[in-house]
């Protein structure tokens, strides 16, 4: 023991606590959960109990496991610790769940069956580790692409499985199984470690070997973990080795203390393994008898909190607070209705404007987005009015890698010498073509004094015919877009590269398929806004350097090094830039020297998932429609939909003093524009806490209401959000808008909108496939109306969300 225990409110460490912080500080020995609200202060509190628990002579530094899930937090951990006790905080055992397994490891090597000095492969390592040992054993790659081999040994590992015990349902799992245990056997041989082994390994030591767990149990007196929400199966096993719960979940009386701190309303990592369950499972197999909610906020105004709160209350599968400050209610969350997803980015660039004028800094200000591809209509305008802006932990829209390997396609299509271009897609997607092959034809090129395009023809045997196949590839596709819209030409170039059918097979390729369709939108903005006309085509690259020439430009200069601007029509032709060429102009532009630089005041712009962890003075919400916010792969699965729900909760209370909330009447999705329907996120927020922005009556009838255009629309039967005709009725705006009627006290069902209740006459039911000649195939997701003004909304694999009138759209069932 250190010291005598103090009393609980003398020691300095406790004062300025609040009375839930307090509770949780000065918690007796045993297992606790601490439910911690956004902006409760949670760091100050785990770190307040660790200083607390050693200052009261309970524990030494030795005896505390203190888990968290980023370096960062780690490390400021140890800072605050540092400050508040003069104890040498290296030694103690405080890190990510990685970093303390492989300190574990290195202090277990000889029983973990390990070399001393065994190295940790990252995720780039371990995936080209992966592609070594497919090409030693002749794997075919497009079958068995290397990216998802790395993916199933990291799912089976998070699952704690071996080889041996993955379960096998054909031969695709026969030979991933074979995979994984053909890359055990060389990690082993070589001495090295992923990711998930760290875990995996540390899990198993701890179950088969009792003398090791016994002395970590005993040695680890109080174990801590943050982010409890976004452990994963193996994470949580783990936690149990070094607790006093048995394999079996049976709890242990006596044992170690373990206090879990996480927040189940932001679990938001499903899609990496985390499972929100835990909590609950914690609760139960941990027989915790103590739970303490902080739900003091420090950060917002209430209108804000009771917003989240009032929105996350439609969750079920939650344990249950509400946020509260003393603040006062602050200003009222705006809601902005835009005619266009441009005109929704224009809207916000004026208003970060005036918030500017104002005196606040672009630096407090943040835009977040559903989904990736929203940020490329929101960079234009921000760029177009010259305001600094920085994409937050991610790239931005042009210096994506799908966007750039397209955008070199086109760049080829333009100018075969294009050699950076050339080589960057030359083998991408995969198609056989090596370093080696590479370094040949480059020495060629020299030799000969050509590009890389044109040398070609020397290189004999394997290597030319790949290479011959390539630059065939794209001598055809540049024959094809002769003629054709920019759109099409697009779309024509990201299908026959292969650049979609390589995105679909990956796991994580959703987003950058999303990207890929963003492009065809930005070209076909772009050639409206430039005047060309939407069915402008490309001219002969010959008659674009007459052009030139007649303007006093140097014709034999590369089209896309001359300035747009400096291309303006000839007089006697009247001709310019192919669409082609301006757009690729116009794309090396944007992705340039516009991004804030470090340091620079600038507009933080993000996905909702990077702004965890972050608060601003004002924040913008966009995008906010069905389909987008919640996602429609959300939207017909009761737990994805609890899972947006808790999304939209995380970026509700990034914000402190102003927040914004916006939608478009229209959005451009795969170069077409699209009729959408209003977030039902919104018809969850509390009226009272709301600022209307726009006329009520400028809405859509309510979710679930009526979204066509040019027709006579009215809402669903029954619609629970009122009776008016919607945007696109007959005589313009409908006159429901928001919440035209009163609202039913019925919940949502499984599926994404309200169903019609009366029997259909057309035949078709809701989770119907169907097949429609244009869009291919689909899944009813709501049916509303009946006889001529039947409609459907139809969820497309390829198209996304469409609204069709089932008197004129010709659909099959499948």
């Amino acid at each position: 023991m250190l010291t005598e225990l103090a009393p609980q409110t003398g020691s300095p460490l406790l004062q300025n606590l609040n009375p839930e912080q307090l509770a949780a500080v000065t918690l007796p020995a045993g297992n606790a959960l601490i439910l911690a609200g956004a902006g409760s202060g949670k760091t100050r509190v785990l770190t307040t109990r660790i200083a607390w628990l050693m200052q009261t002579g309970q524990v030494s530094p030795g005896g505390i496991l203190a888990v968290t899930f980023t370096n960062k937090a780690a490390k400021e951990m140890m800072t605050r610790l540092s400050a508040m006790l003069p104890v040498n905080v290296r030694g103690m055992w405080i890190g990510t769940f990685h970093g303390l397994c492989n300190r574990f490891l290195r202090a277990h090597w000889k029983l973990a069956g390990l070399p001393s000095t065994f190295q940790i492969l990252d995720t780039q390592d371990q995936l080209s580790a992966i592609k070594r040992l497919m090409k030693q054993f002749n794997v075919d790659d497009e079958r068995f692409p290397a990216k998802q081999t790395q993916w199933f040994i990291a799912g089976a590992k998070e699952d704690g499985l071996r080889p041996r015990d993955v379960e096998v349902r054909s031969e695709d799992d026969r030979k991933k199984v074979e995979l994984y245990q053909l890359y055990e056997e060389q990690c082993q041989r070589e001495g090295v470690v992923d990711f998930g082994e760290l875990m995996l390994r540390s899990y198993e030591l701890l179950r088969d070997n009792d003398p090791v767990r016994e002395h970590y149990q005993r040695r680890f007196a109080h174990i801590l973990i943050d982010e409890f929400q976004d452990t994963n199966r193996l994470q949580y096993a783990w936690i149990k080795m070094l607790s006093g719960v048995t394999v079996e979940g049976t709890f242990r009386p006596g044992s170690n203390s373990v206090v879990a701190v996480g927040d189940d309303d932001q679990s938001i990592y499903a899609f990496r393994g985390a499972r929100v369950g835990n909590m609950a499972d914690f609760v139960r197999e941990f027989d915790v008898q103590q739970q303490i909610k902080l739900e003091q906020n420090y950060r917002s105004y209430s209108n804000i909190l009771d917003s989240a709160n009032a929105l996350i209350g439609h969750n079920t599968k939650r344990l249950g607070k509400n946020l509260r400050t003393e603040q006062g209610p602050g200003e009222p969350v705006r809601v902005y209705e835009s005619t266009s997803d441009f005109a929704e980015a224009q809207w916000m660039v004026d208003e970060i404007r005036q918030l500017v004028r104002d005196g606040i800094d672009r630096s407090e200000m943040a835009v977040l987005y559903r989904s990736n591809a929203q940020s490329r209509v929101i960079e234009t305008a921000l760029f177009n009015a010259s305001v600094p802006y920085r994409v937050y932990g991610g790239l931005r829209f042009f210096e994506r890698a799908e966007i750039k390997h397209a955008l070199a396609y086109l760049r080829l299509l333009e100018n075969k010498d294009d050699d950076t271009s050339f080589l960057r897609v030359v083998n991408f997607p995969p198609r056989g073509i090596g370093a080696r092959s590479i370094e040949l034809l480059q020495d060629a090129a020299r030799a000969r004094g050509q590009s890389l395009h044109d040398a070609v023809s020397a290189l004999p045997g394997k290597a030319g015919s790949n290479l011959s196949a390539f630059v065939s590839k794209i001598d055809v596709l540049r024959e094809q877009t002769q003629g054709i819209s920019l759109k099409e030409i697009i779309e024509l170039v990201l299908d026959h590269s292969g650049l979609v059918e390589h995105y679909k097979a990956d796991r994580e390729g959703a987003d950058r398929l999303e990207n890929l369709d963003e492009l065809v939108n930005a070209a076909e903005s772009f050639v409206t806004q430039e005047g060309f006309g939407r069915d402008a085509v490309a001219l002969p690259v010959d008659e674009l350097r007459q052009s030139a020439a007649s303007q006093g430009i140097d014709p034999s200069r590369p089209l896309l090094d001359i300035p747009l601007a400096d291309l303006t029509p000839d007089a006697d032709t009247g001709e310019t830039l192919s669409p082609l060429a301006a757009f690729l102009t116009h794309a090396a532009l944007e992705s340039g020297d516009n991004q804030a630089k470090a340091g620079q005041d600038a507009v933080q712009l993000m996905t909702v998932h990077a702004a965890k962890g972050l608060e601003f003075d004002c924040v913008f919400i966009t995008g906010m429609e069905e389909g987008l916010f919640p996602h429609e792969n959300s939207m017909s699965d009761r737990d994805s939909l609890e899972e947006e729900r808790r999304l939209m909760y995380v970026a509700i209370t990034r914000a402190r003093k102003r927040l914004y909330l916006s939608h478009s009447q229209t959005r451009m999705l795969h170069g077409q524009t699209r009729y959408n329907l209003r977030s039902r996120f919104f018809e969850e927020l509390p009226e009272g806490a709301l600022k209307w922005l726009t006329p009520k009556q400028q809405g859509f009838g309510g979710y679930g209401g009526s979204a066509g255009a040019g027709r006579s629309g009215g809402g669903a039967s029954g619609n629970r959000y009122g009776s008016g005709s919607g945007y696109g009725g007959s005589g313009g705006y409908g006159s429901g808008g928001y919440g035209g009627g009163s609202r039913a006290p019925e919940t949502y069902g499984s599926g994404p909108v309200p169903v019609q209740k009366a029997a259909p006459s057309h035949g078709l039911r809701i989770s119907q496939q169907v097949f429609h000649n244009k869009f291919g195939e689909g899944t009813v997701m709501a049916l509303e109306g009946s006889g001529d003004d039947a409609r459907a909304q139809i969820k497309f694999s390829r198209h996304g969300i469409k609204w069709l009138a089932l008197s004129v759209a010709k659909l099959t069932p499948v």
